[in-house]
C-alpha cells in the first residue's frame, strides 16, 4: 500500500486506528478453544466486526511462534484472511526483526515476499546494513519499514534516552540517520503513546513520517495528547490497540464488545481528523 493510499482510506473512513491481533489463548473465550484453529477463529470474529472501524492490523510475531507451527499457520491465515476479504487493510508484520545484511534479505523475504505484508517493525541497532535490505526488498507493493525509536517501555531509558556529547539523544539520531536510508513514502516510526509532549521532540527531527503508536488504551497512553503533538496534515499517525478491544470481554459476546470498544475509538479519532 503505498503513502497515498493510506492517507486516503484513513479520511475515508474516518480512523487512523490500528487493531493488534496479540493472541493469548489463556485470554480468548474458552468456547473457541473447541475449534481446530481457535487463534485463527478468534481472529477472523474480531476482524470481521473491526474492519469498518480501523485502516490497519498488526499481528505480534510472538504470539503466534509461541505456539510453534500452528501459530504460525495461524498467522498466515489471518494475513490471507485480511487480504482476500479486507484489501484495503494495511498490514503490519510486528516482528522486530534486524539483523546482518543476509539475515535480513531472509527477514525481508519472509515477510515482503512470503506472506506479502505491507510493512514490518525493525529494530535499529545494527545500523544500515540491518535495515536497508527491507527497504530495498523489490516486490509488486514497496514494503514499509517501521523503525523502533521510541519506546513506552521503562527500559527505554537504558538507551533509546541517553545523549551524546552535542546533547542529543539516542532515539534522535536514529531518526535523523534513518532519513538518509527511507524516506516519507517507506519509512515509519514506532513512538509509544505514553510519552505525551515527546512527540513535539519527534516532529521535530520527523515531520513528514508516519507514527505507529502502542500504548493507547490499557496501557494508558492519551489518544488526545498523541494527536496534540504528534498528528500532521496528512494525519501521520497509525494509533495502535490490542488488549483494550481484543480482550475487552472473553465470554461469548466478544465479538460485539470488540466492535464496540473500536467504534469508540474511531469516534473520538474522527473528532481528531476534523481538527487538521
Amino acid at each position: 500500500m503505498t503513502r497515498q493510499e493510506l492517507i486516503q482510506n484513513i479520511f475515508r473512513k474516518k480512523s487512523f486506528l490500528c487493531v493488534g491481533l496479540d493472541v493469548d489463548l489463556a485470554k480468548v473465550p474458552q468456547h473457541l478453544l473447541k475449534e481446530e484453529d481457535p487463534i485463527f477463529e478468534f481472529n477472523k470474529q474480531i476482524i470481521d466486526v473491526t474492519a469498518q472501524y480501523c485502516v490497519a492490523y498488526k499481528p505480534n510475531l510472538a504470539f503466534y511462534e509461541a505456539y510453534g507451527i500452528k501459530g504460525l499457520v495461524a498467522f498466515e491465515k489471518t494475513v490471507k484472511y485480511i487480504q482476500t476479504n479486507y484489501p484495503d487493510q494495511f498490514i503490519i508484520a510486528d516482528a522486530k526483526r534486524g539483523d546482518i545484511g543476509n539475515t535480513s534479505k531472509m527477514y525481508a523475504q519472509t515477510f515482503f515476499g512470503e506472506y506479502k505484508v505491507d510493512a514490518l517493525t525493525v529494530a535499529p541497532y545494527m545500523g544500515e546494513d540491518s535495515v536497508v535490505p527491507f527497504l530495498d526488498y523489490k516486490t509488486e507493493k514497496k514494503p514499509w519499514v517501521i523503525l523502533l525509536a521510541l519506546t513506552s517501555n521503562k527500559g527505554s531509558f537504558d538507551f533509546q534516552q541517553t545523549t551524546d556529547t552535542d546533547g542529543q539523544r539516542l532515539f534522535e539520531i536514529v531518526i535523523k540517520k534513518s532519513q538518509q536510508w527511507g524516506t516519507p513514502d517507506n519509512l515509519m516510526f514506532v513512538v509509544g503513546a505514553t510519552r505525551g509532549e515527546m512527540f513535539k521532540d519527534i516532529r521535530k527531527v520527523a515531520p513528514d513520517n508516519f507514527l505507529l503508536v502502542p500504548g493507547v488504551g490499557a496501557q494508558g497512553g492519551s489518544l488526545e495528547e498523541v494527536c496534540k503533538y504528534g498528528m500532521t496534515k496528512d494525519c501521520g499517525l497509525l494509533v495502535n490497540s490490542s488488549r483494550g478491544i481484543i480482550f475487552a470481554d472473553n465470554t461469548e459476546n466478544f465479538a460485539s464488545v470488540a466492535a464496540e470498544k473500536a467504534k469508540e475509538l474511531q469516534k473520538q479519532m474522527e473528532k481528531e481528523l476534523l481538527t487538521i
